[in-house]
């Protein structure tokens, strides 16, 4: 009778734990296939209209990173396009400029997609993308005030003017005769804030940002040039950044490829609608 009895118990053990076995073996491999590898961007999100920081996901910002803030923009746009070509999760992790680089080449970041131009000095460092936007250097300064009219930036001898730190923004402001050069300021708020309490007569920057700043604060003006800043074609262009040698570039070059010309114009006036008022 005992005999029965253990060979009954020793089955009715061993059927529960194949069960078991095979349930942890579905549940597994369940949880493996649903679980999407990630593509971490790093962005400023304070670059409007290529990227800035908002309170909600609407018009379809992305959660930043360890925030509870989420990110939208041009450059959120484009980012989330190369995730989906890539098959991945896209993660947004919100760097200060000069983290950026660093971030990228110690493995904190997959890529920048930052606004951020392909130069001959950063290509030192990391490799770039194909080309994702090409614009122009403006200055934004007081509406109605003594620059709102200049056409040429030697309109500009004797004005205060700044750029955002190591930017080529910045370095070009060399070419305006008698400038009161400012000291380079860490972000575009920053620059805003100072424009708007008379510190600065003006900053220069791309033509997108100039258009979201006016948009966004009617006591700034976009001044455009006749006779503007002298520049290289790498200096105006806008790329995203990644590690050298990475094996990511054919595939995000693939991505971009993708986007035909007409739908990145549409992006971007879409970005400079859409920016907060804030930015």
């Amino acid at each position: 009778m005992m005999k029965k009895s253990s060979i009954v118990i020793t089955m009715f053990l061993s059927v529960i734990l194949l069960l078991a076995a095979c349930g942890t073996g579905d549940s597994e491999k369940t949880g493996s296939s649903s679980k999407k590898e990630t593509f971490k961007v790093g962005m400023e999100a304070g670059y409007a209209p290529f990227n800035w920081t908002q309170m909600d996901d609407a018009n379809g910002a992305v959660k930043i990173s360890g925030n509870a803030e989420y990110a939208g923009g041009y450059d959120l746009e484009i980012a989330k396009k190369i995730a989906e070509h890539l098959g991945k999760e896209l993660v947004i992790v919100k760097t200060e400029w000069d983290g950026l680089v660093p971030s990228l080449t110690s493995g904190k970041i997959d890529a920048i997609i930052a606004g951020m131009s392909p130069t001959e000095d950063r290509k030192k460092t990391i490799d770039f993308s194909d080309i994702y936007y090409t614009s122009n250097l403006v200055m934004v300064v007081k509406n109605g005030g003594a620059y709102e009219d200049a056409t040429s930036i030697q309109d500009f001898k004797g004005a205060k003017i700044t750029a955002q730190l190591n930017t080529f923004h910045y370095s070009v402001i060399d070419q305006i005769e008698g400038v009161v050069k400012e000291t380079a300021m860490d972000n575009f708020p920053a620059m805003r804030v100072a424009l708007e309490s008379g510190m600065i007569d003006g900053y220069v920057t791309e033509r997108p940002e100039a258009v979201s700043a006016s948009a966004a604060n009617e006591k700034f003006a976009m001044v455009e040039f006749t006779d503007g800043f002298v520049t290289s074609p790498e200096d105006t262009a806008i790329a995203v950044g990644l590690k050298k040698g990475s094996e990511l570039t054919d595939k995000i070059n693939e991505a971009l490829k993708a986007i035909s010309e007409e739908e990145r114009q549409n992006m971007m006036d879409t970005a400079i609608k859409n920016q907060p008022a804030a930015e």
